[in-house]
């Protein structure tokens, strides 16, 4: 449990079902905050509000709607996420940019704004130390689960903890990703160095997850550091252990994200090693993580190499075809390119058939590898989205 963190989650009245659907997080002292925002063109007022009012670099709460993306709504839309951050300001007793919004939902309605500042007294009410899972459910969207860990670390005869929340299930690609995710900690930071860190786990954990290749309006990651451990990033020995924590939680939950996707039966990590350059291997993992071919050969259990080469082959690096190997876990079934034969294509269709696995892709020109996590494209994934706003 971070030090100085409260957090809850109700109902309010914003979706149509009778789940939570206002959340929010409040730290009890001034945080030191960061964060990484989408990089689509169209963002939501309060994304926009975020990227303004993250330059002063200090933060007490954070309020986030879903049923609502508040997006493409006009000069009405901000004006909506500034009257959420004031309605949260006013009872908090703190200046209203001390206040992050975040909303996630469906595009291109108004927000029922008053609905939540209506429901301001029953979530102030319900904030407690343990109100993130409250907190993770109220945020969810499509998603089957909510997502929450919490780490602490031991340091120096002291220790610092973190709690992570996400959210998402469709609308995933890395650049960002797609989905809403938050980060207290109870070190004290500054924001440069909360931001340089936050930056680097994004790149190793949510830019490196797809579902179905759709980048949101809403991608938000923020972090908030409020220093009631006592320990600080100053100290090289606590920056080394926050790095490595925040790096595996955040991995940790752009995992959870992808196991949760829409329609998701196939949870496939993608591998390419041996490129001549990390920037190689990330696209050629991306490329074929993407391929709705192998994405949906994927749901088939369907051990169709030609989709993988082929992808590999539009990822726009140079490549050797004829010392392409591909491994299905540790089935051989592509080898200098060409097939391995029928056999081994009986083993690596029983290594489709379960529900995780690593397609392992060596293209023998240097010493580079990435990874990207993704999953199979099923019929259910059509079904969600077909009826999304219905």
């Amino acid at each position: 449990m971070c030090q100085g963190f409260k957090a809850a989650g109700i109902h309010a009245g914003i979706k149509k079902t009778k789940d939570k659907d206002l959340g929010m997080i409040v730290s009890d002292v001034p945080a030191t905050v960061a964060g990484v925002f989408t990089k689509n063109q169209i963002k939501a007022a309060p994304v926009l509000l975020d990227m303004e009012r993250i330059q002063s670099g200090t933060c007490r709460a954070v309020i986030v709607n879903s049923g609502n993306a508040n997006c493409c709504t006009g000069e009405q839309g901000m004006k909506d996420a500034i009257r959420m951050a004031k309605a949260t300001a006013d009872k908090l007793g703190v200046a209203e940019e001390m206040v992050l919004v975040s909303s996630t939902g469906v595009i291109g309605q108004a927000l029922p704004v008053e609905t939540i500042e209506s429901n301001m007294p029953q979530l102030f009410d319900a904030l407690s130390p343990d109100g993130f899972l409250d907190f993770a459910e109220s945020i969810m969207t499509t998603d089957k689960i909510p997502k929450k860990l919490s780490r602490t670390v031991k340091v120096a005869g002291k220790s610092f903890s973190l709690t992570g929340i996400a959210k998402g299930a469709g609308m995933i690609r890395p650049d960002m990703a797609t989905m809403l995710s938050y980060i207290c900690t109870d070190v004290e930071a500054g924001s440069s160095i909360l931001k340089e860190l936050l930056t680097d786990a994004v790149n190793l954990s949510f830019n490196r997850i797809t579902i179905d290749g759709d980048t949101s309006t809403n991608d938000t990651v923020l972090i908030l550091a409020n220093g009631t451990s006592g320990l600080s990033l100053n100290d090289a020995s606590v920056k080394a252990a926050f790095k490595n924590v925040l790096e595996e939680m955040l991995i940790e939950l752009a995992k959870m994200v992808v196991k949760d996707g829409e329609g998701v039966t196939k949870f496939v990590e993608i591998k390419i090693c041996g490129a001549s350059s990390d920037n190689d291997a990330q696209k050629m993992a991306d490329t074929v993580a993407h391929s709705n071919l192998v994405k949906t050969a994927f749901f088939g259990e369907d051990a169709n190499w030609g989709r993988i080469i082929g992808a590999l082959g539009r990822a726009g690096v140079d490549l050797n075809p004829d010392a392409i190997d591909i491994f299905f876990n540790d089935v051989m079934l592509v080898q200098n390119g060409i097939w391995c034969g029928a056999e081994k294509e009986v083993e690596a269709t029983k290594v489709m058939k379960l529900p995780e696995f690593v397609v392992t892709v060596d293209v023998h020109l240097g010493e580079e590898q990435a990874v990207c996590w993704t999953c199979d494209f099923s019929i259910d994934y059509v079904k969600i989205n077909a009826d999304y706003r219905s």
